[in-house]
């Protein structure tokens, strides 16, 4: 994809839907794209569906593509309470069982990694192969957790387009990936009027004891019942590739790839390297948890 084409005209002329589907309590934002076995995209902490419009349309000529946004972000029904990682597991739960999927591939970015492996562990016969581009979940470093509620309580409360750029360029290993149009889109979702507090409840997974709490225990990691891909990156601002490393050591039959020139959104700053070990990966190791068969 040329870099000049914009977000959404990324997706080309691939049929897409955006609509909203009640998940529990939560009207919750959802795309749906293309036929086949089903695979959930979830976003980071703060973000919004669109940080997976650069894979959307490869992965759609595959998998029929469900992106969401999570409870209290987004265009999804604002925070009126702390969010704990529970909260996301039971709110992806609920939208499976609104769209009548019996199970799905999921693939987590940040916070959406740290999800999905909660999520595979505590459902494993709703959980296809996982991919974790480098997921949150396993680690709990202070000065990370400080910058992360910090720079994002700050553009939520002035959506400014130059607090929102440093929020963006915190993620990027090249801060010109953040372009003008993502700056956009993330300004119109953090100015919506109550958007403010819902960041707060977002980010009580900065706090230490919260955080704590929510971890993904090694049970929980040898737990995920069809293996994971961990994608780590050269610049990822959240902790060294060595996490990764030992995240997917500790997943039954985990694998670990890395990706240069990325940060935290190797899925936007690498996107065709990205697309093309994701397809690879699933395509290759795809297991239906129904059938039990490779297929």
């Amino acid at each position: 994809m040329s870099s000049d084409i914009s977000a959404w005209g990324a997706l080309g002329g691939v049929p897409y839907s955006v609509r909203y589907v009640q998940a529990g309590p939560w009207s919750t934002r959802v795309l749906e794209a293309g036929e086949g076995e089903p695979l959930v995209l979830m976003h980071g902490t703060g973000g919004h569906l669109e940080a997976y419009l650069r894979n959307i349309g490869p992965f759609a000529e595959h998998y029929r593509v469900i992106a969401f946004d999570f409870a209290g972000h987004g265009y999804t029904t604002h925070a009126v309470a702390d969010l704990e990682i529970g909260t996301y597991v039971r709110q992806l739960l609920d939208l499976l069982d609104a769209l009548e999927i019996p199970w799905a591939h999921l693939n987590g970015e940040s916070l959406g990694g740290w999800v999905a492996m909660k999520f595979a562990a505590a459902h494993p016969d709703r959980s296809g192969r996982l991919v974790l581009n480098t997921p949150g979940g396993t680690m709990a470093r202070p000065e990370v957790m400080e910058r992360i509620r910090g720079l994002s309580q700050a553009a939520a409360d002035d959506p400014s387009a130059d607090r929102i750029r440093a929020r963006l360029e915190w993620l990027m290993a090249d801060k010109a990936t953040v372009t003008e149009e993502l700056v956009g889109l993330r300004r119109a979702v953090y100015a919506r009027p109550g958007f403010a507090e819902s960041m707060r409840h977002i980010l009580c997974l900065q706090d230490p004891v919260i955080r704590q709490r929510n971890l993904v225990t090694d049970a929980e990691l040898s737990a995920v019942p069809r293996g994971a891909m961990v994608i780590w990156t050269s610049d990822d601002p959240s902790g060294p590739a060595a996490a990764g490393m030992e995240m997917a050591a500790k997943i039954p039959d985990g694998r670990f790839e890395y990706i240069a020139d990325a940060g935290h959104w190797p899925q936007w700053e690498q996107h065709e390297q990205f697309n093309r070990l994701v397809l690879e990966y699933l395509a290759k190791e795809a297991l239906a948890p129904e059938s039990g068969k490779t297929h």
